[in-house]
C-alpha cells in the first residue's frame, strides 16, 4: 500500500459524512448561548450581557444570554451539563455554587464533573455590613457585641448553604459565640434587611453591597480579599483581623459540558480573557466593585476542587441542609 494511497484514503475519510461531526466539533458554527442560572439583573446576567457583543465579534458567532433560574442554580447547571459537548452552551455563574451544591443536594441531577471549567471571569470581595441601629463602629465592636449578647445578632444571608451563609458560619466558629442565621432570597433582600435594621449584619458581594456601604445604609466593618478594597481603604480585611473566609466573595466563572474539545475550551477562554481586557468592559467591572480574573481551565479546576473540600467539610460538620 503506497504513500499516495494512504494520503488519499485519509483525505477521503476526512471528507466523508462520518467525519463531519468530528470536524465541526473543532469550530463554532452556530449561536453560542450563555446560560445564567439566576433571574435577570444579577451579577452573572450583567457580566454575560456586558461581554456578549465582544464575544460575538471575536468568536464569529452570535452570543445570546438565556436565564434559567431555580433550585439554587441547579436547573441551569443541569441544562448545561446535559447539553452537547461542543462549546456552544456556556454556564456563567457564581462558581461557589458548584462547590457547595454537591454537599447540599445529595440527589443532584448532575455531577460537577459533568461540567468542564473554561475561565474565571471576575472576583468581587464580600463587604461585612452592619445595621446602623446597632452601637457598632468597627470589627472589634462587632465581635465584642456578639460575645456580650449571644444569639441576639441576626446574620442575613443570600440563602441557606450559600457562600454568604457559610462565611458567616466560619465567623461564628471563630468568634466562639452563637449568632442567628437568617436566609433571604438573594443578596439584595439580605442587604435591604440590614439597611432597615431588620437584620444585624450581612456578607454580600461588592457588586451589590457597595452602594449600601457608600451611601450610609449600612456600616462596612470588614472586607474579604487579599488586599484592602480601593473604594473603602479605611476598612480592614478578614486577613488583617485573623478571620477565616478571607478569600470568600463572588467568584464568577464559565463552564461547558464535559467532553467539549480542548481547542474550543481554549478558544472560549482566550475570547473571554480578551473581552475582559477591553477598556469599556474593564471600567464597567471596576464600577461594579469587581476585578477581572482570567484564570484558565487548569487553574480554575484546581480552585474549584479546593473550595469544594472546604465547603463540604463545613456543611457536614454543621449539618447544613438546603431548604
Amino acid at each position: 500500500m503506497n504513500r499516495r494511497f494512504l494520503m488519499g484514503a485519509a483525505l477521503g475519510a476526512a471528507s466523508s459524512p462520518l467525519a463531519a461531526p468530528a470536524l465541526r466539533a473543532q469550530t463554532f458554527d452556530h449561536t453560542i448561548r450563555f446560560v445564567i442560572p439566576n433571574a435577570p439583573g444579577g451579577t452573572s446576567d450583567i457580566l454575560a450581557r456586558l461581554m456578549a457583543p465582544e464575544l460575538t465579534r471575536s468568536l464569529g458567532q452570535n452570543v445570546v444570554v438565556e436565564n434559567r433560574p431555580g433550585a439554587g442554580g441547579n436547573i441551569g447547571g443541569d441544562f448545561v451539563a446535559k447539553s452537547p459537548p461542543d462549546g456552544h452552551t456556556v454556564l456563567l455563574l457564581d462558581v461557589t455554587t458548584l462547590a457547595t451544591n454537591p454537599a447540599l443536594f445529595p440527589r443532584l441531577s448532575y455531577k460537577p464533573s459533568d461540567l468542564a471549567p473554561v475561565s474565571m471571569v471576575i472576583y468581587a470581595p464580600y463587604i461585612l455590613g452592619v445595621a446602623n441601629n446597632l452601637p457598632i463602629r468597627d470589627a472589634a465592636g462587632l465581635v465584642a457585641h456578639a460575645k456580650a449578647h449571644p444569639n441576639t445578632l441576626n446574620a442575613a444571608n443570600s440563602g441557606t448553604g450559600t457562600a454568604s451563609h457559610l462565611t458567616a458560619v466560619m465567623l461564628e466558629n471563630a468568634w466562639a459565640t452563637p449568632i442567628t442565621h437568617v436566609p433571604y432570597r438573594g443578596g439584595a433582600p439580605a442587604l435591604l434587611a440590614v439597611s432597615t435594621g431588620e437584620a444585624s449584619f450581612t456578607l454580600a458581594g461588592a457588586t451589590q453591597s457597595l452602594p449600601f456601604a457608600t451611601n450610609g445604609q449600612m456600616r462596612a466593618v470588614a472586607v474579604t480579599g487579599a488586599n484592602r478594597f480601593a473604594t473603602l481603604p479605611q476598612v480592614p480585611t478578614f486577613r488583617e483581623l485573623g478571620w477565616p473566609g478571607a478569600d470568600a466573595g463572588t467568584w464568577q466563572g464559565a463552564l461547558v459540558s464535559a467532553g467539549t474539545p480542548p481547542v474550543l475550551i481554549n478558544r472560549l477562554h482566550a475570547a473571554m480573557r480578551d473581552a475582559l481586557a477591553q477598556p469599556l468592559i474593564a471600567t464597567r467591572i471596576a464600577e461594579l466593585g469587581a476585578t477581572p480574573r482570567t484564570d484558565g481551565p487548569d487553574a480554575f479546576a484546581s480552585w474549584l476542587t479546593e473550595q469544594t473540600e472546604v465547603y463540604t467539610r463545613l456543611i457536614r460538620e454543621r449539618d447544613i441542609r438546603a431548604e
